[in-house]
């Protein structure tokens, strides 16, 4: 693969910046089904893994709002 360019560089410490590192432990063997599961679906682990969050989150009706303590579960 050929080296980045610096603009190359640029623009992609630019992207990254943008997030954070969340950190996950699993078994080896949770990994590899966690993997195989994703594979299966077409998706990368990590967009496998902030899907099943997002959905998880929607199905327990939270919201940034109840995230922060601003809100009650109910209201």
């Amino acid at each position: 693969m050929a080296e980045k360019t610096e603009a190359q560089k640029r623009a992609q410490k630019s992207y990254m910046s943008k997030f954070i590192r969340l950190e996950f432990r699993a078994t080896p063997e949770q990994r590899d089904t966690i993997r195989a599961h994703a594979a299966a679906r077409g998706e990368s682990v990590n967009a496998f893994i902030g899907r099943a969050i997002q959905e998880a989150m929607e199905r327990d009706n939270v919201t940034p709002a109840l995230l922060q303590g601003k809100e009650k579960a109910g209201d």
